[in-house]
């Protein structure tokens, strides 16, 4: 899932990880659902480095649950193996955050590939039509 004209190379983290024994089914490849915990590590990562963390966002009174998960496996990742995930931030005038992800393994192949979109919900769980004012200001820092 390679981004297009809308990719912003200066929003881009990579996180460096390794497959824990508890990632793993018995027969020691990762269980599918985990490639989903990788993209929030991925998040997380990307948050600290840009400063758009949950707790940034929380502070400013909202939260942004994902709304829409998309994960393509490509290949497997087993226990012992170590990955990055490249996570980047896609350009859009509506008040929702689109990250997409790229997963690969030590050998530099792409294992999996994603996207989530997440959405600003205030206090009172009412979404937020708009970019939230602490969020286009972000942007303008960011030169997003």
């Amino acid at each position: 899932m390679r981004l297009a004209s809308n990719e912003i190379t200066h929003l881009t983290t990579e996180y460096q990880g390794r497959v824990r024994f508890n990632d793993a089914d018995p027969l020691g490849i990762v269980w599918h659902g985990n490639y989903v915990s990788y993209f929030e590590d991925g998040r997380e990562s990307f948050g600290r480095k840009h400063g758009l963390t949950y707790l940034d966002v929380h502070q400013h009174g909202f939260s942004t649950p994902i709304v829409e998960l998309i994960c393509n496996n490509k290949k497997v990742l087993k226990y012992g193996d170590t990955f990055k995930v490249v996570t980047k931030i896609q350009r859009t005038q509506a008040a929702k955050l689109i990250f997409q992800y790229e997963i690969f393994n030590q050998n530099d192949e792409l294992v999996c590939d994603g996207q989530t979109i997440q959405v600003f919900v205030n206090k009172n769980n009412e979404l937020s039509l708009l970019c939230p004012e602490f969020y286009e200001i972000w942007k303008q820092k960011v030169q997003f």
